[in-house]
Formats: structure tokens, sequence, C-alpha cells
């Protein structure tokens, strides 16, 4: 931990190449030196006498190629909830602590799924289709209401979707790494490693779990043929749990009824990837949880959180890296 002796410490900031600092971070001047990043030999450079890092763009072969750089850094953060990217070898095997943007994104994200259900239970895409038609088709739709929604993945974005597909009257349960009692969130908690055994009971599959070497690859051509032909999946975790040749398969012949997706294992989508013209599909570009001021918001929580390692307290968001996310009973 730091302290407020001594000069102000370093932090350099990674964002992507040609993106100024994120806004926001000007507080953070009065009292650390901020070094810009956004290339290799400008990250080489910051990470020098860097103490913090602060991460924004998730080019992890960047941040591994200049790892040689980083002989005194005692904390990097990520701004955003996944952190698979930062999780390179040598951070994960060092001491050094990684915190994430846990609790920022998590109600915008709910409400995308929310959005996602109501689109699929309304039939809005062939409404869409038929508007630019001109034509009229009066048609019966779903009720949302009473609906089974299994989100995999229940830690803090998990519980914020649960919550508000609870309130719209759905029946929600949730995976996790282990089964567990369920709670006021969750009907039960099943864990991941019965996937196959039990997504074959809902309607809407929720991914929104972190990426680990247990969710890489979660969601293949056995997940898909044993699932509902009647179910949709929305993924907003990441894309690497679902194995997209298969997804686009189960879409082809109809073994899942649709999908909404924001994360995707390449990004961005190549124009000529078949999921763009995958029946009953929606996709978007990796904006789920990204309100109007998102980055700002970041900011001010990075430097709250600077605040009490510059003053010698604990940081909050600490992600266990041999996990890859913040444990669900962290304060």
């Amino acid at each position: 931990m730091s302290s407020t002796h001594g000069p102000d410490p370093v932090v350099a900031v990674l964002t992507a190449e040609g993106e100024p600092l994120p806004p926001g971070l000007e507080p953070l001047f009065e009292i650390a030196q901020v070094r810009h990043a956004d290339d290799l030999t400008s990250l080489r450079g910051a990470l020098t006498d860097a103490r913090v890092l602060m991460v924004t763009d998730f080019r992890t072969g960047l941040l591994d190629e200049a790892w040689s750089s980083a002989e005194h850094l005692e904390w990097i953060h990520a701004t955003s909830a996944g952190v698979d990217a930062v999780l390179i070898e040598p951070v994960r095997n060092s001491d050094i602590p990684v915190t994430n943007a846990r609790g920022i994104f998590d109600r915008t994200i709910a409400e995308y799924v929310i959005g996602a259900i109501t689109l699929f239970a309304k039939d809005f895409l062939r409404s869409f289709d038929l508007q630019r038609e001109r034509r009229w088709q009066h048609r019966d739709t779903e009720r949302v209401a009473g609906q089974r929604v299994l989100v995999v993945g229940a830690g803090s974005i998990g519980r914020q979707i649960a919550r508000l597909c609870r309130a719209m009257g759905l029946n929600v349960d949730g995976m996790a790494s282990r089964e567990r009692p369920g709670d006021d969130d969750f009907g039960s908690i099943h864990a991941s490693g019965g996937l196959l055994e039990v997504v074959g009971d809902y309607d809407f599959v929720v991914i929104a779990a972190p990426l680990t070497e247990g969710t890489r690859g979660l969601f293949d051509r056995r997940a898909f043929r044993a699932m509902q032909r009647s179910a949709r999946l929305i993924n907003i975790g990441r894309g690497p749990i679902v194995v997209t040749d298969d997804l686009v398969t189960a879409l082809g012949d109809g073994s899942i009824a649709g999908a909404a997706l924001d994360v995707f294992e390449e990004e961005p989508l190549p124009p000529d990837h078949p999921l763009w013209t995958a029946p009953n599909t929606m996709l978007t570009a990796h904006m789920a949880g990204d309100f109007i001021g998102w980055k700002a918001a970041l900011s001010e929580q990075f430097i709250a959180n600077f605040s009490r390692w510059r003053d010698g307290q604990a940081l909050f968001n600490i992600v266990d890296k041999q996990r890859g996310y913040v444990p669900p009973d962290q304060e």
C-alpha cells in the first residue's frame, strides 16, 4: 500500500491507440503524475516508474510485451467488469492486486437483458421487418411474466439481471461455479458443471459470467442441443464463452429460437460473418452497459479507489486472480 508521504505516485493509463485520456480524470492530476500510453513504446515508458496501472484498452498482447518495464507496479485497475484481458501470466502469478469496475455497469446491462427478453417475447424483430415491408400482419405474441430464465453467472451483474427479471414476473434461477441454495434474487443456484442437465428447463438463457478456463467454450453444440428449441440465448458476458460456429449452426437448424449478442469471439464482428444474417438474432457492438456518461463514472470510481490506495486503506473490488472475478462475499 502507498501512503500520503513522498512525491505524487506515477499512474500509467493505457487507452486504445489514438484515444485521449478518459473524461473525469482531471482530479487525479492533483494527486498523481499521470502518464498516458496508447501504444507499445509509450506503455513501456509509462510503466518504467509507474506504481499504478489503469487499463481502459484490453489488448492483452500489448501489456504482455511491455511487462518487463513494470518493475515498480503495485496495483492494476481494469475499467471493466471482466478482467481476463489483464490477467496475463505474470500478473496472475504476482502479488500485485487487480481491481475492476464492478458496480458501474450492473443496472444498465440488466436493462439491456430485459429489453432483449421483451424484444423476443413481443416478436419485435419480425415487427421491424414487417414495418420496412409496409405489411400489416396481426399476430399473437408471448407473455413475459411466468417465463423461466437461467442467468449463468451469479455475480453482481447477474444479480441485478435477476432482480429486474423478477420485477417483470419472470422466474429466475442462477448458475455459478458451485451449487448453493437460492436466495432473494435467485430461486435456485446450479453448479456450472451441470449445465447440460438443467439448461433445457428455461425459456431464456442469459450469459453473465466472466471468462475463465471453466467458462471458455461452455456453450457449445452440446449445450445448444440441450436447450429448448423455443429458447433464446442472451450473451452480455464474454464472447469466447460461446463457440460461435456452433451457435451459428444452432440458429440455422432451429436448435434454439434466437439470440441477442453483445459480445463475440472476434470483435469487431467482420462484415461477412454469418451471425449478421442469422435468423431471429439481434447484434450489438459490445455496448450493453455503456450508458451516457459511463467513461466519467469509471474515472470517478478509479479516483475513489486510488485515494484509498494512497492513504494506505484497503482497495475495493479486488479480483481473485485465480478465479478471475471479484468474490461474491467481498463488500
